[in-house]
């Protein structure tokens, strides 16, 4: 694993975005998966004994340690076009919402109209397929940190703003960060290609829409 920074960091992503995509086309042999995180690029690969492991593990190494070099030196990357995320607000949607305001001072209408504004840029996918940790949060919201219990169960869709950060969630699974939004789109779809809507480095569009837009929309993407 090589670590870029011991913190959220967007160069960083970028930069680690650039290294897993040349370890990835670098035909070397052994390499069975390359993972990009936030700040790190993970390589695994296979080995049929501990003297080709060695060898192997030395070859990743060098290889991952010139990606750097070269990530470095890069320009700036292609800007991509938005990706559009219609968000319902509504309480119904946004259990966590008045909370989140109080607890920045804020009112519920301050935080929507911030999370909007922010300049939101998918960091990875983890967690479970197709899950977005969305960084570039306004400063105001940065400072909210994951709820002190969990909840056993988030609905598919939600959008959830924790230590910096946005996740959207595209099943029904437990979760910790404070929900204030539900998008009725659907997020990972196995018999779409990508299967993923969002993708890492992808910016990332947060539209207000009202709880019928909400049930519309839901509709036309097989339901929520």
């Amino acid at each position: 694993m090589l670590e870029l920074a011991e913190e959220t960091d967007l160069a960083a992503n970028a930069a680690a975005r650039r290294v897993a995509a040349e370890v990835r086309t670098a035909g070397l042999e052994g390499i069975t998966d390359v993972v990009a995180a936030i700040v790190t690029v993970t390589v695994h690969f296979t080995a049929k004994d501990a003297a080709q492991a060695s060898a192997r593990r030395e070859a990743v190494g060098h290889l991952l340690l010139a990606a750097l070099a070269r990530a470095g030196e890069a320009g700036d990357e292609p800007e991509r076009a938005p990706v559009a995320i219609p968000v319902c607000y509504d309480p119904a949607f946004a259990p966590d919402l008045d909370e989140v305001a109080a607890a920045t001072g804020l009112s519920p209408d301050e935080v929507v109209r911030l999370h909007v504004g922010s300049p939101n840029r998918v960091l990875m996918i983890g967690f479970v397929p197709g899950h977005a940790y969305v960084g570039g949060l306004d400063a105001k919201l940065a400072s909210v940190p994951r709820r002190a219990s969990p909840r056993a169960r988030l609905e598919a869709g939600s959008v959830a703003i924790a230590n910096g950060q946005t996740s959207v969630y595209p099943f029904a699974t437990p979760g910790g960060w404070n929900i204030i939004g539900r998008t009725p789109l659907r997020l990972f779809d196995p018999l779409r290609d990508p299967a993923s809507l969002l993708q890492a480095g992808d910016p990332v569009r947060f539209e207000p829409i009202s709880a019928r837009e909400f049930q519309r929309l839901a509709a036309e993407h097989g339901g929520r």
